[in-house]
């Protein structure tokens, strides 16, 4: 259990989960990429509705796992082992959206967001 924890900067962790996290709200939000991406997975962006609760929940728990993840790799100096983590997790997501038949822009930015949470874990680990 001490390879999980041990030497982990948990700051860093924390700053990258939470940069990460809000990083979703302006990704998936009708300025950037929230509009289009609905039409691509089928559902509409309303602008009264509550937030899917469950769903935030989920997310911050993903994302917290995969600042977590690359807090260790950082630990064991092993940057390769983080990014071939995010491109399994990207690519499995397209696959997953294929398999779904949601439209390529949809999949490309669900792919593309894991891709930016990865960066900007990674920089925190360096800048913390």
């Amino acid at each position: 259990m001490n390879e999980l924890t041990l030497g982990v900067n948990w700051i860093a962790v924390g700053a990258g989960t939470l940069l990460a996290f809000l990083l979703g709200w302006f990704w998936y939000s009708p300025k950037l990429f929230g509009r289009k991406w609905a039409e691509g997975v089928g559902i509409k962006i309303d602008e009264s509705a509550k937030m899917p609760m469950g769903a935030m929940l989920t997310q911050l728990i993903g994302t917290f796992l995969l600042a977590w993840i690359i807090g260790i790799t950082a630990v064991a100096n092993a940057l390769l082992t983080a990014i071939l983590v995010v491109l399994t997790i990207a690519v499995l997501m397209i696959a997953g959206g294929l398999f779904s038949q949601k439209n390529r822009y949809a999949i490309s930015v669900e792919a593309g967001f894991v891709v930016a949470m990865a960066i900007i874990m990674i920089v925190c680990q360096g800048v913390f």
